[in-house]
């Protein structure tokens, strides 16, 4: 398969946000990166910050499939949960400079692709709800705040990006299984 100017682009500018963070890149340093002139970054994005939003569309949409494709394993709110919480978690591993990328310059994006972005989120989040309800209803679950707890559990996966290096301690299949573990076991029923 052969790269495009454009993916060799986004993937420059990936590794330089998530070394120097959005304001601490320059399109020069991304198009060095990419081996390309300055001038050719503006030939596929206008400004830095539509670069930017490319690669945060670009990884909330994934994230968002993955979940979304984790969630229609199974009937079980527990392993709809499990399904979701093991894939995202394995996701955010595998693509930890990305996440890192679109979880800490959220706030360098514009309030129009900020709105984008959030729209992607809500909908993360609603998948969780939805197995969220349906294990409180079928008394399998227990949880007083179901958006709360959305975000928390999603948190888990979300945080590996602050972290995560390949090759460290655990693989990213082993943290999936892990997060999804821990997951479960805090929406269970407790004793009576």
């Amino acid at each position: 398969m052969t790269t495009t100017a454009r993916d060799r682009l986004l993937d420059a500018a990936v590794e330089a946000f998530a070394e120097h963070g959005f304001g601490g890149t320059t399109t020069r340093d991304i198009a060095a990166r990419a081996h390309m002139s300055p001038a050719a970054v503006y030939v596929h994005h206008a400004t830095k910050e539509e670069l930017l939003f490319a690669i945060s569309l670009r990884g909330h949409e994934h994230a968002l499939e993955v979940l979304a494709n984790a969630a229609s394993t199974s009937d079980s709110p527990v392993e709809q949960i499990a399904a979701m919480v093991q894939a995202f978690s394995e996701w955010h591993a595998r693509n930890s400079r990305i996440g890192r990328v679109v979880q800490y310059e959220f706030g360098a994006l514009s309030a129009e692709h900020r709105a984008i972005i959030a729209d992607l989120r809500r909908r993360m989040e609603h998948h969780l709800q939805d197995a969220l309800v349906a294990g409180v209803e079928e008394g399998v679950l227990e949880v007083t705040d179901v958006r709360g707890t959305a975000r928390a559990v999603l948190s888990l996966s979300v945080d590996l990006v602050r972290w995560f290096e390949p090759g460290g301690a655990h693989t990213a299949a082993e943290l999936g299984r892990l997060h999804a573990d821990l997951a479960v076991r805090m929406l269970r029923p407790g004793p009576a």
